[in-house]
């Protein structure tokens, strides 16, 4: 059930990890209270008493640290990641409540196939259920369909890479929009449920005109629409 109620976290470590998104760990009571896939809601209150706030993907897996991790990109104007990417330091205390989301969730008991389909930041809740997966649950057979605009744009693609050339069942097809000219279009797909076989598990996170066109693909490409989930960013 969603839990509503705001609590304080504490900010225990600040790194980046593309020019335009940093991680930031947070120490919560929900950290072990999570499905990979849900996010969060944070507010920050000035001292006039405004208040600003987002929702931000969760990108770690529970792992028992009593942290969280959020992956967030600077976006000019922003006022909630403004603060992080500019004023927030280790040590500060933000406001969140959470988690928020059942049906864009993954646990090991929901098995797989699973297929994943990310556009730029919209990989972070999916790398969580890949972080989940390959902890607890590696004999579920996963592909991720990721495109971001250009390789430095893609959140977490190192690790991501290492996984899929390290774990069994685990695979992984990269398109760039920017300087490989490719996007997610049906070969793609063709190719992601031929290396995967039939998925029983889909998600699909990212823009919204991102997540329509991914969705419509795969449908098109015999998938029942039923085993669709979606999340969308942006208008």
């Amino acid at each position: 059930m969603p839990d509503f109620r705001w609590r304080q976290a504490l900010i225990t470590a600040i790194a980046p990890v593309t020019a335009r998104v940093k991680s930031f760990r947070l120490r919560t009571e929900i950290a072990d209270a999570y499905r990979p896939g849900q996010h969060v809601d944070v507010r920050l209150t000035a001292e006039d008493g405004y208040r600003a706030q987002r929702s931000y993907s969760i990108a770690s897996a529970p792992d028992g640290s009593g942290t969280i991790e959020l992956m967030i990109e600077g976006l000019e104007g922003g006022e909630v990641s403004g603060f992080f990417h500019e004023i927030a330091e280790v040590g500060d205390a933000i406001e969140l409540r959470g988690p928020i989301g059942g049906a864009f969730s993954w646990g090991p008991a929901d098995g797989g196939p699973l297929l994943l389909v990310g556009g730029g930041s919209g990989v972070v809740p999916l790398l969580a259920m890949l972080r989940h997966r390959g902890a607890v649950a590696p004999e579920i057979p996963a592909l991720l369909l990721y495109s971001a605009r250009t390789r430095g744009d893609a959140i977490a693609l190192d690790e991501i890479e290492a996984r899929a050339g390290t774990e069994p069942g685990l695979s992984l097809i990269f398109t760039a929009t920017r300087s490989g000219g490719r996007r997610i279009d049906a070969a793609t797909v063709a190719e992601a449920l031929t290396t995967l076989g039939h998925p029983t598990r889909v998600f699909i996170c990212g823009a919204t005109p991102f997540v329509g066109t991914a969705a419509t693909l795969l449908v098109e490409a015999g998938v029942a629409p039923g085993l669709i989930r979606t999340e969308r960013f942006g208008g």
